[in-house]
């Protein structure tokens, strides 16, 4: 199971993006979200930090929306 992260800093639209430990575009400015089954399950542990958060569309896009 994969390791998660969302990023402190939010994105253009207020969206702090949720990221996989192996995505391309992982940032360095990120909380630690554990381990999860799903994507899903990781974008619902972020918005415990930042209610606007939405999956990275490279490695989250199950849970990625524009």
């Amino acid at each position: 199971m994969p390791r998660y992260y969302v990023n402190r800093e939010q994105q253009n639209n207020g969206d702090h993006e949720v990221h996989v430990d192996s995505c391309s575009v992982l940032p360095s400015n990120r909380i630690d979200l554990g381990i999860h089954d799903t994507c899903k399950e990781a974008v619902k542990k972020a918005k415990t930090y930042y209610t606007q958060s939405n999956g990275c569309y490279w490695c989250s896009r199950p849970s990625h929306t524009t």
